[in-house]
């Protein structure tokens, strides 16, 4: 949401990720959204009853928290690509480990520019406490950081691509890390060979005074 009052930090901060979200698809360096969400691992306490001859099915509203993960998502928009991973922490080693992977995957590109939200483990710092000095400093060179406003998060596409990914993928009980990544990687998959793109229907919004 746009906060009521105007903040110069709130602009420059937007002019600039929308100025990056505006520049032309290049191989060269792409221009790669990042995001990430956490979610409960469920299970159901009583067995749903199957549907019957005059009887809906049924299920019980008890459940039983099975622990935790971390659902990571990177996804370049002009290109239809994405790439997501599923961890069982949300810490400063497991970003650096994905911003790791997100290099591997452009291993082509000259620099990759990487739009996220301003939360704290989403740092240079944070190579620095996963790798070796000079690794770190490899991986931050082959990337410019782009940090969203906050209450401006809405240019970062990844948000959009983790909730598709919710709402067809996990929104419903899931008791096990495993089947969550099972889970995300065949959505993945199907969502990569449909070659499906978001690109904002404007480039500002429309605020009604």
């Amino acid at each position: 949401m746009i906060p009521p009052k105007a903040s110069g930090e709130f602009v420059a901060a937007m002019e600039q990720v929308l100025d990056v979200c505006s520049r032309p698809h290049d191989p060269a360096h792409p221009v790669v959204c990042m995001d990430e969400t956490p979610r409960q691992s469920i299970s159901q306490v009583r067995l749903p009853l199957e549907a019957e001859p005059g009887r809906p099915a049924r299920e019980d509203y008890e459940y039983a928290r099975r622990g935790s993960c971390n659902v990571f998502m990177a996804c370049e928009p002009l290109a239809g690509r994405r790439m997501v991973r599923v961890t069982e922490r949300r810490t400063r080693a497991d970003w650096a480990h994905f911003v790791r992977a997100i290099a591997e995957a452009y291993s082509d590109a000259e620099r990759i520019t990487l739009v996220m939200d301003n939360l704290n483990t989403h740092s240079a710092g944070s190579l620095y406490e996963a790798f070796r000095p000079e690794e770190a400093r490899a991986l931050r060179e082959r990337f410019e950081f782009v940090y969203t406003p906050r209450h401006g998060s809405w240019p970062n596409m990844a948000e959009i691509e983790l909730q598709v990914l919710i709402g067809q993928c996990l929104k419903r009980h899931i008791d096990r890390i495993e089947t969550v990544r099972a889970e995300v990687a065949a959505w993945q998959r199907h969502r990569s060979n449909l070659g499906t793109r978001i690109k904002l229907r404007r480039l500002y919004p429309s605020i009604e005074s």
